[in-house]
């Protein structure tokens, strides 16, 4: 049965406050520049102006959305950037072993197609990368403490996965705690679970994959499970992972490959957006209740890189330090761009 969460003692947001949701594409490493992002938002946004409601996340982008729910829920928007930095810097491959492995990883991902290797399921080959994943989320995030946090205006946290047997989209929730779709390691490693790298994750009565084939990320939740419409997002920011646009026609196979894995991944990112904006012109046209729903605004901010598949499971650490880099540089130019009237 899942818990209630407590009356927080602290105020309430001024009605003043835009209310904010963050949501947060998957992509692999390459959501260290999400991390980046992250870090900017938490601490440039100006409490005056915008209040944060909730995030979401899926794969990567769970991870990092986790992260920085964990820290809002501290009451320190800085530890929640803190937390990112350190997380990120103990993904990546900074051993000699741990870091010719992720080198020869990359380049037979990059390569796989010349050379002809068979494809080896998860399930012959020892399961140490998620164990190992799964310690060090458990090192950045304390899930016993999470019951004691928790209070009824919490900043909610939704993270999107797959059921492998069935095929449903599963939403774990923060306001479903004490339930089997409750915030966990296991939903976390769930939502990660690239199945080609990793196998499926037990949650409950459930088997999980990667969010990836779900809601990338989760946010047409963000229209319900608030106790009253005032409560639920002004706006949802979306940091954005695979390109929408690419400027020329992939003709090379290791392009349509990088370009097939694009839309994959985009798919239900393009579905979630077009339902908000579907409940904003049936709300303009008084179709819904307006007791019930508000326009919500969509912002975006995207990495600008032009990347190809396998870096995605590169952890080198000069790229993932770039990548947090490029994070905080568009991060903040994007709280600057909100900033100006």
């Amino acid at each position: 049965m899942a818990t209630t969460p407590r009356k927080s003692p602290t105020k309430p947001a001024a009605a003043s406050h835009r209310h904010i949701a963050i949501a947060c594409q998957g992509g692999g490493s390459h959501t260290a520049f999400t991390a980046g992002v992250l870090q900017t938002l938490l601490r440039r946004i100006d409490p005056s102006r915008h209040h944060v409601v909730g995030l979401s996340g899926t794969s990567g982008g769970a991870l990092c959305a986790a992260l920085a729910w964990y820290g809002l829920l501290l009451g320190k928007p800085d530890d929640a950037a803190q937390r990112l930095e350190d997380f990120w810097g103990d993904m990546a491959a900074t051993q000699m072993p741990d870091l010719l492995t992720n080198q020869f990883l990359v380049w037979l991902q990059r390569n796989r197609g010349l050379i002809g290797l068979p494809e080896v399921s998860p399930y012959l080959l020892p399961n140490s990368g998620q164990d190992y994943l799964g310690q060090i989320i458990a090192r950045h995030l304390d899930f016993q403490r999470l019951p004691a946090l928790l209070q009824a205006d919490s900043p909610r946290l939704m993270i999107g996965a797959v059921n492998v047997l069935n095929g449903g989209f599963t939403v774990f929730d923060s306001r479903q705690q004490g339930s089997a779709t409750e915030i966990s390691l296991g939903a976390l490693l769930a939502s990660a679970a690239i199945p080609e790298l990793f196998r499926a994750v037990p949650v409950g009565e459930g088997l999980y994959w990667d969010g990836l084939f779900s809601q990338n990320p989760p946010i047409r939740g963000f229209l319900s499970g608030f106790e009253c419409c005032a409560d639920k997002p002004d706006e949802i920011w979306i940091i954005r992972i695979n390109p929408e646009r690419i400027g020329e026609e992939p003709r090379s196979s290791s392009d349509i490959i990088d370009r097939r894995n694009e839309l994959a991944g985009n798919l239900s990112l393009q579905q979630e957006l077009y339902f908000i904006e579907q409940a904003n012109d049936w709300l303009q046209r008084g179709w819904l209740p307006a007791e019930r729903f508000k326009p919500i605004e969509l912002r975006t901010i995207a990495l600008p890189l032009d990347l190809d598949y396998p870096s995605k499971l590169d952890r080198s650490p000069d790229f993932i330090a770039a990548l947090l880099d490029v994070g905080r540089q568009q991060g903040n130019l994007f709280i600057d761009r909100i900033a100006t009237p």
